[in-house]
This record gives structure tokens, C-alpha cells and sequence, in this order.
């Protein structure tokens, strides 16, 4: 069985902080974040909206494209490092709002990683005729846990949340090949200290990421079968331009070839990928039978690639 993507959709807060409002927060300025970064703006979370009612408004976008209701659903995994709280899931709390039936939710923690390894764990839920349906969500109220005093860090980050509806699709189209990695002693340079903030070693992390961004993006073209030049177009994790360009560089695509919305939003973590996703599908800049690469990276450390041929 193929198994593909039915639909996205997204969901950004409204609240737009932009670098210009950051230099009043933080010895920091504009042309250092663009330069280093690549971000300008990013969306931050009024305190009322939270992390499942961020989830639950890209859920409904994603179930709207589909052509699907929630009682059509047979499972529901929301990726996501900033729980409304440890328990219950946002999954859960997601089932319960969205009126899903009595389906199995469970959320998934992999940092920026989380929306691959939520659409590969659908896929072999369908493959195997478990279920049919599966709503898969990327989702981040990062700013809650964001030290607002570390320049380093603050102008980093942003929330939001993306959404896919998995389920089988037409011969040739769908999820061609993935790969899912972790290296556990890498832990130590970003994770939530007991203060409940972000810290990242931001050069160990850069250096990690420029290596296996671009190596994940090429193993997961050639486990597909293809070349790096049949790949139509890339979306990379949204977490810094220059880790992105080693990226689009290895697989040698025009940057028109590749997502951009770490200008717009930052990096909001496992909502980044689908985010970009929906965006791109919605503008026309993702057309049928495209071949795309999805490539992450994140705390963990993680790590996570798919190459799909995008169509129904």
C-alpha cells in the first residue's frame, strides 16, 4: 500500500515580534539576526492560546483540505516538546475537542524531529491495515520556555503548528523512503533545564546539523531510488539559513526550490517542517507528482529525512 498525505494545513499566531522589537528585549540587532540567521519576524502566542489550541486550529486547516471529518480519523499523534502539560497528551486533549470517537492519540517527543518521526510511525500503522486515517501534528508553544534575557536563544524562536491527515493514496504516489536517527550523547548541547528554559550550544549544534541535514537528504533520494537531481524541491527544518543552504547545496536545487519560511516564523521547532509544508502546497510552489525531500533535525539529538512523490 502507497501511503501519502491527504491534506495540510497550519496555524500562526497573530502576534507579530519582529527583530526590530527584539532590539528592545536584547542587546541584539536586526542585521545580526538576518545575517546569521536568515529570520526577520517570528509569531508569538498570546498567554490564552496554548499549545493544543494552536494544534487544534492546523487539525481543522488539514482535515478541511482532506476532505475528511474527525470521525474519519483512527489515530491522532501530535509531535510536540511544549505540552499544554506532562499529561494529558495534547493528543488526547486534540481527540477530545476535534470530537474524534474514542481513537488512540499519543503525542511524540523529538524536538525538531517530531513531524518525521510522527509521519513514518502512520505509516506503518497504514501499511500494515491497523488503521487508515491518521492525523499527524507538529506543534510548539516554544516562547513559554524561552529564556527572554539570553540573546542567544530568544531571537531564535516562535510558535505554531502544522498538520497532516496520513492515509493510503494512488500507485507510485506517497512516502518512497525515510530515515530516523538519534545520538543520545549529544543531548547535553540543547535541552530544558530545570528552570524550564531552552539551552543550546549553538555552535555543537550548528556543527551537527550542517553534516547530517545534508547526508540525511541524499541517503533518503538514493533509498527512493532516484538521484539528487530528480529532487523538485526541499524542506528543510526552519532553524537557521545557513544550515538550510548546505542542504539545498549537497542536493544542488535553486533556492527557489526551497522552503522559506524561517524568515516569517523562525524556528518553531516540529511545527517547522509541516508549517512550510502547507504554506508551499497552498501557493502552488509544491505540485502534483513532485518529488520532495523533508529533512530535520533537533534535541536528542535527532534527526529524520523523507522523500515522498507528492500527489494523491
Amino acid at each position: 500500500m502507497d501511503v501519502g498525505l491527504l491534506g495540510t494545513g497550519h496555524y500562526v499566531p497573530t502576534n507579530v515580534v519582529t527583530n526590530k522589537d527584539m532590539e528592545k528585549i536584547v542587546d541584539t540587532s536586526d542585521e545580526w539576526i538576518r545575517t546569521r540567521t536568515g529570520i526577520e519576524e517570528r509569531r508569538i502566542a498570546d498567554d490564552d492560546i496554548d499549545t493544543s489550541d494552536m494544534a487544534y486550529y492546523a487539525a481543522k486547516n488539514a482535515l478541511d483540505d482532506a476532505g475528511l471529518k474527525a470521525e474519519d480519523l483512527d489515530m491522532i499523534m501530535v509531535a510536540t516538546v511544549t505540552p499544554d502539560q506532562p499529561f494529558p497528551s495534547v493528543a488526547c486533549m486534540l481527540q477530545d475537542r476535534l470530537g474524534a470517537n474514542t481513537v488512540a492519540a499519543m503525542d511524540i517527543s523529538a524536538a525538531c524531529s517530531g513531524f518525521m518521526y510522527g509521519l513514518v510511525t502512520a505509516k506503518q500503522f497504514i501499511e500494515t491495515n491497523a488503521y487508515k486515517n491518521i492525523l499527524v501534528i507538529g506543534v510548539e508553544k516554544l516562547s513559554k520556555i524561552t529564556d527572554w534575557s539570553d540573546r542567544n536563544t530568544c531571537v531564535l524562536f516562535g510558535d505554531g503548528a502544522g498538520a497532516a491527515v496520513v492515509g493510503p493514496v494512488s500507485e507510485g504516489k506517497g512516502i518512497l523512503s525515510f530515515e530516523l536517527g538519534s545520538n543520545g550523547a549529544g543531548g547535553k548541547e540543547l535541552y530544558q533545564n530545570k528552570e524550564d528554559h531552552l539551552i543550546m550550544n549553538g555552535r555543537e549544534v550548528f556543527k551537527f546539523a550542517v553534516r547530517q541535514m545534508p547526508q540525511s537528504s541524499v541517503n533518503v533520494v538514493e533509498k527512493a531510488g532516484y538521484n539528487k537531481e530528480d529532487v523538485d524541491y526541499l524542506i528543510p527544518h526552519q532553524a537557521n539559513i545557513r544550515i538550510m543552504e548546505a542542504a539545498r547545496e549537497r542536493l544542488g536545487i535553486p533556492e527557489e526550490k526551497m522552503a522559506m519560511s524561517i524568515k516569517k516564523y523562525g524556528n518553531t521547532s516540529a511545527a517547522s517542517i509541516p508549517i512550510a509544508l502547507s504554506e508551499d502546497v497552498k501557493s502552488g510552489k509544491i505540485k502534483d507528482n513532485d518529488l520532495v525531500v523533508m529533512v530535520g533535525f533537533g534535541g536528542g539529538l535527532t534527526w529524520g529525512a523523507i522523500a515522498l512523490r507528492w500527489g494523491r
